[in-house]
């Protein structure tokens, strides 16, 4: 029976004539063995797992410590992003900037058809629809992803509204983003497979103009989880700009005060610098709640009350394990206590997970995130610096009533922070929404696990968005501008801020406890929308006076605050020179308000 065949006989009755023929397209380049179309039901999800653990790809953990929990292992060469092979095609390579990697469409049109043709031979090809944000919402968007890895549906089943409710969105004039996946690894007559299949050439490649994402070689994480980085951001970012809202590499979180006024918070950092973390904040100021909404992705529009509101277009977490612990994030710990997938975290004896950072010691003995004996004396991690867990966001204690809202939240800040050892204060107020969009073009971060390259290195990361724009970045930053003016003839746009909870003294120590005392600067951020507290200049904006935030209470001293807030002068002129560099890079595309906001900065120093 030919693939067509098989497909022709198990596409649902209500599936979109293009749709079908689409995924017949791709049956008959890949020539899987049969396909299944995924209607993202509990029964469903079951039969992957457990035909995922027979195959050795998901260990099932033990059910008495976490239940409904599974730990997988990747190959070693498929851990995190691969930006080196992340290609945004534009017809026009100027559209593509130089952020971003770009060959001719036709080109690597044929380069990928040369390596897709039979790839999923001996495999399942899974078609899986899904939604981006509440189905129905006016803020959402649709999909349809291929994949011949179980691994990628049980993941966008968590990530994602996924299924039959999805695919019924899908009419004759509805659009949605093909998404073509395979870990390039096709199996011969009795071959065995092997636990992770993947192949030592990668691609991820974006087609903006016919929103298209094709991904070859990885299964791991954005690369293959299609719906997330790629249709998220990488293309939501040039529908956005076509469509008049963003997609935001953010965080958001509702914000509640003693006095029970809420604040809703948008929130911009590179990836692995505490997104996940200040989502699920605990304030340790009396009163003060924190309500999680997303922890990564936001897509904001103009509503009809002429306010900035956000969705969170993904329903679950995709969380850095490393670092995450009792005592640096409670509230994700107890997110995972159970229906959680793990990725390339190490095993204990008793069927658990554990990571660096999970406690305060380590077991004597863990099978460590290759498979391998580990103990304390060990020289390597236990589990990979970017593992992983996956786990749906309705299982959050502090996930806020309204975080599948339709109509999203209304938007009171944005705030924009990375990992900086200096230079950049604990908090600083733009003095506007232009000066604003400057914080964002200009933001700098310390290199994490997250990304390819050498750890701890300072790399632009504009709006954090460095790895994720589909667009030219300048392009980005016009858009916000263009946005910014149309909320400000309304009066509606919100404030934007800066932080850095990264900040070293001499001696190498961080300067500030972080976690649950960063509430102390998002209550002087919310003060200060409500004018509640005063600010005086500083080069980068506007931060608070002495007694603005109380400091003490978080075990911080008089020399360590002063030193959050210190100038170094010849510090921060070579770092406007080093902002000279970077925006030349971007060509003639940097929309005149950046680089008017840049010679400011220069001014002020």
């Amino acid at each position: 029976m030919t693939a067509t065949a098989t497909f022709t006989r198990h596409a649902p009755d209500n599936a979109d004539s293009r749709i079908v023929e689409w995924v017949d397209s791709i049956a008959e380049l890949t020539q899987p063995e049969r396909i299944l179309w995924c209607d993202g039901s509990a029964e469903e999800r079951q039969r992957m797992l457990d035909e995922s653990v027979a195959a050795g790809t998901l260990i099932k953990l033990n059910p008495a410590k976490r239940p409904n929990s599974y730990l997988a292992r990747s190959n070693p060469s498929d851990v995190a992003r691969v930006e080196s092979r992340t290609f945004i095609c534009s017809e026009r390579e100027d559209d593509a900037g130089p952020t971003n990697n770009w060959a001719p469409p036709s080109e690597m049109r044929e380069t990928l058809s040369g390596l897709f043709r039979g790839a999923m031979r001996g495999r399942t090809m899974y078609v899986v629809p899904f939604s981006m944000g509440p189905v129905g919402s006016p803020l959402a968007r649709l999909g349809v992803q291929v994949t011949d890895s179980p691994y990628v549906v049980i993941s966008t089943g968590i990530m994602t509204r996924m299924g039959a409710a999805a695919l019924a969105q899908i009419g004759p004039r509805t659009e949605w983003v093909p998404a073509v996946h395979s870990v390039g690894a096709p199996l011969l007559p009795g071959e065995e497979d092997v636990v992770w299949p993947c192949n030592e050439t990668k691609y991820i490649v974006h087609y903006p103009e016919s929103r298209e994402i094709w991904s070859f070689g990885s299964a791991y994480g954005g690369n293959a989880i299609l719906a997330k980085k790629g249709f998220a951001l990488r293309i939501a970012s040039k529908i956005g700009e076509e469509e008049g809202w963003l997609a935001a590499h953010m965080l958001l979180l509702k914000a509640t005060n003693p006095e029970g006024r809420t604040f809703h918070v948008a929130a911009g950092f590179p990836s692995a610098c505490g997104k996940t973390n200040f989502a699920m904040l605990r304030p340790s100021i009396p009163g003060w709640t924190v309500e999680t909404i997303g922890d990564d992705i936001a897509w904001m529009a103009q509503g009809p009350d002429g306010r900035l509101r956000a969705i969170n277009p993904e329903a679950g977490f995709f969380g850095v394990a490393p670092g995450t612990g009792h005592s640096t994030n409670p509230t994700a710990i107890a997110t995972i206590e159970s229906d959680t997938v793990f990725t390339n975290v190490a095993l204990t004896d008793d069927g658990d997970v554990w990571w660096e950072g999970l406690t305060d010691e380590a077991p004597s003995h863990l099978t460590d995130w290759q498979g391998r004996d580990w103990t304390p004396d060990s020289e390597t991690p236990a589990a990979h610096p970017n593992s992983r867990f996956t786990v749906a966001a309705h299982l959050c204690p502090s996930i806020a009533d309204t975080w599948d809202d339709p109509a999203g939240v209304p938007i009171d800040a944005i705030i924009f922070g990375g990992r900086r050892a200096t230079n950049v204060p604990l908090v600083a107020q733009a003095r506007d929404w232009e000066h604003g969009v400057y914080m964002g073009a200009t933001l700098a971060s310390e290199r994490t696990a997250a990304a390819e390259g050498t750890l701890g290195e300072l790399r632009r990361d504009p709006f954090a968005m460095l790895p994720f724009s589909g667009t030219h970045m300048a392009d980005h930053w016009q858009h916000w501008l263009i946005v910014g003016e149309r909320l400000g003839e309304t009066g509606n746009a919100p404030q934007i801020f800066q932080v850095n909870w990264f900040r070293r003294g001499e001696d190498g120590r961080f300067l500030w406890p972080g976690f649950s005392e960063n509430s102390r600067a998002l209550a002087w951020i919310t003060e200060r929308i409500e004018g509640k507290t005063s600010a005086m200049e500083s080069p980068y904006g506007l931060v608070p006076v002495h007694a603005a935030i109380d400091y003490q209470a978080a075990g911080v001293s008089d020399e360590d605050w002063d030193a959050l807030f210190a100038i170094d002068a010849a510090a921060l002129s070579a770092e406007a020179d080093d902002t000279d560099v970077f925006l030349a890079r971007m060509g003639t595309k940097v929309p005149s308000a950046v680089r008017r906001q840049h010679e400011e900065f220069r001014s002020r120093l």
